[in-house]
């Protein structure tokens, strides 16, 4: 297992380096939270491992046992007629887990127009797609390790993109099941086709990569978990610059905590939980002088019906308006299929 490990921690030591992350990237749908208890938590988790198959999307060493013949559908209303979603599949073999899935986004329709806005009549539309494939291995008592093969297609009118990405993860649990930790190296990849051509051949852009930690702790004797993700740890600098806006100096407390998700989940049963979160990087980009609002801050809920577990999460993504998230997970087994 040493040995394992060792590989496993020199091989993402290597990543950094051949995978860093500066500026702008492509294929930003891919940060984007895959269900609706993610998108309550904050947008992304990568410590928590309990049932939730989806979890595997952010960190694939969070698939478990229990994910076993599970089957989860995920959609989201976005902004104005833009919709996401996910919908994946877990199989286990001993200690081998397994999940396939799809992460989507569709930007909706567009008009045809020519140089001078004059319209045509037609229309085109533009999607992005992941496909997830994932494994992850029970390593001991508290370990696990797992991958994720992810092949991206991104098509836009008759512009098109393909890349291949790759996740690793890592996770701890205790004997006790109360305290968790996650490590995950997300979107290590490049772009095998561009969007179009240049003087040099393929124009390839940068994939969204991203370093996650994570902790979670639940309380022994209270129905409560807390749980940290920190985010972008291989680089230290989030601010930005626009071409009409001058770039802000941000205090060194503040760029911190931009770094870190902080969320909270109730779970007074096994069937039922309320979750609240705060994403600080989130809140400070869409906050204005002019404008306060509650940019930053997740909440949703989950409960069991029947053999089913539905989920709602609601956050803000644009100024002012909302995301609504709705998910919904059973076990065949339950089925006895």
């Amino acid at each position: 297992m040493k040995r394992i490990i060792a590989v496993f921690l020199l091989y993402l030591t290597v990543s950094v380096t051949v995978f860093p992350q500066a500026g702008s990237s492509i294929f930003q749908f891919l940060n984007l939270p895959v269900s609706s208890r993610l998108a309550a938590l904050g947008g992304t988790n990568v410590s928590l491992r309990d049932d939730d198959l989806n979890f595997s999307f952010q960190n694939p060493a969070l698939l478990t046992g229990q994910t076993h013949n599970n089957i989860s559908l995920n959609y989201a209303l976005y902004l104005a007629d833009i919709m996401f979603g996910s919908a994946a599949y877990g199989y286990n073999y001993g200690k081998n887990y397994f999940a396939a899935g799809i992460h989507y986004i569709d930007y909706g329709k567009f008009d045809y127009a020519d140089e001078v806005g004059e319209l045509s009549g037609e229309q085109f539309t533009a999607k992005d797609f992941a496909m997830n494939l994932i494994y992850a291995r029970q390593l001991n008592d508290y370990f696990t390790a797992g991958a994720t093969l992810k092949p991206i297609y991104s098509v836009y009118e008759r512009y098109t993109s393909f890349a291949m990405a790759l996740d690793l993860g890592m996770h701890f649990q205790s004997k006790n099941n109360l305290f968790m930790a996650g490590l995950v190296f997300r979107n290590m990849g490049v772009q095998l086709k561009g969007y179009y051509d240049n003087e040099e051949g393929q124009h390839r852009e940068k994939l969204p990569f991203d370093i996650q930690l994570g902790i979670s702790q639940k309380f022994a004797h209270a129905p409560l978990r807390l749980s940290l993700t920190l985010h972008d740890l291989q680089r230290w600098d989030l601010g930005y610059q626009t071409s009409n806006m001058e770039e802000k100096s941000i205090k060194w407390v503040d760029m911190a905590f931009r770094h870190a998700i902080i969320g909270v989940e109730f779970i007074p049963t096994k069937n039922f939980y309320v979750a609240l979160s705060y994403n600080h990087r989130r809140h400070q980009e869409m906050t204005t002088s002019s404008f306060k609002s509650l940019a930053g801050f997740g909440v949703g809920a989950g409960v069991k019906v029947y053999k089913f577990h539905v989920g709602f999460g609601m956050a803000q993504y644009q100024l002012g308006n909302y995301t609504y998230q709705f998910s919904i997970t059973t076990a065949l087994d339950e089925f006895k299929l």
